[in-house]
């Protein structure tokens, strides 16, 4: 265990470093992080809002589902901290959520992610569960709002190097589903804030999902 996180903390450390040789670049990637951290809690205090207003103002439509099933893309910006770059991932997501009423339910939410930046190869995974709010209405458009707890698993290899650490992590989120049929509709997007803590470290990261939802 401790020569496999040595091997991640040197792959991290080779992914980072690599095309920022200048202090005044990882300067800049800082401020660029803390820019988009910021960016996103805006969007986020601004996606609770829109939620909240909606579910005083909508009316709720009849035969709502059960249960819903979304499959689809997902696009990760990973924020390895320390003040240096991140990087980005593309991968997959999915979840299965089940409502007790027209409004609030249990969410189980999968996803992975992978890229090689800088040469090393990476991937995460994350298994996240938690409440769920859906605030359906007169129109196809339902928006929904959640917050998921759970845990996190990254693998990095490259020049020589390898590891993997776990993390606890957490995301805090929402999205829009336009429904196309009775049981079937789109995910035009889902956008999250999520936190891991790799390597002694903790990462705001931005994660982008899209596409299919299956209604029970």
């Amino acid at each position: 265990m401790g020569r496999g996180l040595i091997g991640l903390t040197g792959s991290l450390a080779v992914l980072t470093v690599a095309g920022n040789d200048k202090a005044s670049s990882i300067r800049h990637g800082s401020q660029v992080l803390s820019f988009m951290e910021e960016s996103v809690l805006r969007f986020l205090r601004l996606l609770t809002s829109v939620l909240l207003a909606l579910s005083c103002f909508t009316i709720a439509q009849e035969n709502n589902s059960k249960a819903d099933v979304f499959v689809g893309y997902q696009y990760t910006h990973v924020a390895l901290g320390h003040d240096i770059n991140g990087f980005n991932l593309n991968g997959w997501n999915a979840s299965l959520s089940g409502y007790f009423n027209k409004y609030l339910g249990i969410s189980t939410d999968l996803s992975g992610g992978y890229g090689s930046p800088s040469g090393v190869s990476t991937s995460t995974y994350t298994y996240l569960f938690g409440p769920i709010v859906r605030f359906p209405n007169s129109s196809k458009m339902t928006p929904f709002g959640h917050v998921l707890f759970g845990g996190a698993h990254l693998n990095a290899s490259g020049f020589g190097l390898s590891g993997s650490d776990n993390s606890f992590s957490w995301a805090m989120g929402g999205g829009l589903d336009v429904k196309v049929s009775p049981r079937f509709a789109v995910r035009l997007a889902q956008a999250d804030w999520l936190r891991t803590q790799f390597v002694d470290s903790t990462q705001s990261n931005f994660r982008y999902s899209g596409g299919i939802v299956l209604k029970f």
